[in-house]
C-alpha cells in the first residue's frame, strides 16, 4: 500500500526499477536505470521509469538530489545524508558518516523572519513567532572531486612542458 492509502498494483518493472536505485551508490539518472533494466526487461520504457521514479519521490521511497550534468539523480537512501557533487565530470558521493553534520534540527530560530510574498499583516494580527518548521533536509556539497583535480594536474603540466 502507498502512503497515500491507495492499493498499488504489484509490477515486477516497479520493482526491478525501485532495487536498482536502492542497489547502487551511484545516485543514477533515470536514463542510468532504464539503460541498466533494459538487457533484462525487452519491454521496459524510458517513460515507464520516469513514471514509477515519480511515484516513488511522492511515496518517499527514493529522494532526488535535483539536477546534476543535466539529468535528475536520485538516491534510494532516504535518511538524511549529504553529498558531495563534482561539478567538473558530474560525480555523486554520500558524504561519510563520521562527518560531523548535525541533523538534529526540527525547527531554527530566526529574528524577523518575513516570507517575501507573504500579505502584510492587517488590523490586529498577531505577528507570528520568528523561526521555520523543518520538514526535511538535503546538504550538497559542489566542487571538484579527486580524480578530476589530478587530470586537471596532469593537463596542466603537459603544458607547462
Amino acid at each position: 500500500m502507498s502512503m497515500n492509502g491507495i492499493e498499488r498494483k504489484h509490477s515486477k518493472k516497479r520493482e526491478a526499477i525501485l532495487q536498482i536505485i536502492r542497489s547502487t551508490q551511484s545516485h543514477p539518472s533515470a536514463r542510468w536505470v532504464y539503460e541498466q533494466l533494459r538487457p533484462h526487461i525487452p519491454d521496459l520504457s524510458l517513460g515507464t521509469v520516469y513514471r514509477n521514479i515519480n511515484l516513488f519521490l511522492e511515496e518517499g521511497s527514493v529522494m532526488s538530489l535535483g539536477v546534476v550534468g543535466g539529468e535528475e539523480r536520485f538516491d534510494g537512501c532516504v535518511t538524511p545524508h549529504p553529498h558531495l557533487i563534482c561539478t567538473s565530470c558530474g560525480v555523486v558521493f554520500d558524504l561519510p558518516d563520521d562527518f560531523p553534520i548535525d541533523f538534529s534540527l526540527v525547527s531554527i530560530k530566526l529574528p524577523n523572519l518575513e516570507a517575501p510574498e507573504s500579505p502584510p499583516l492587517t488590523g490586529n494580527q498577531e505577528q507570528p513567532s520568528a523561526g521555520f518548521l523543518i520538514n526535511y533536509q538535503k546538504t550538497l556539497f559542489y566542487g571538484i572531486c579527486s580524480r578530476c583535480m589530478y587530470t586537471l594536474k596532469l593537463q596542466h603540466h603537459a603544458v607547462s612542458i
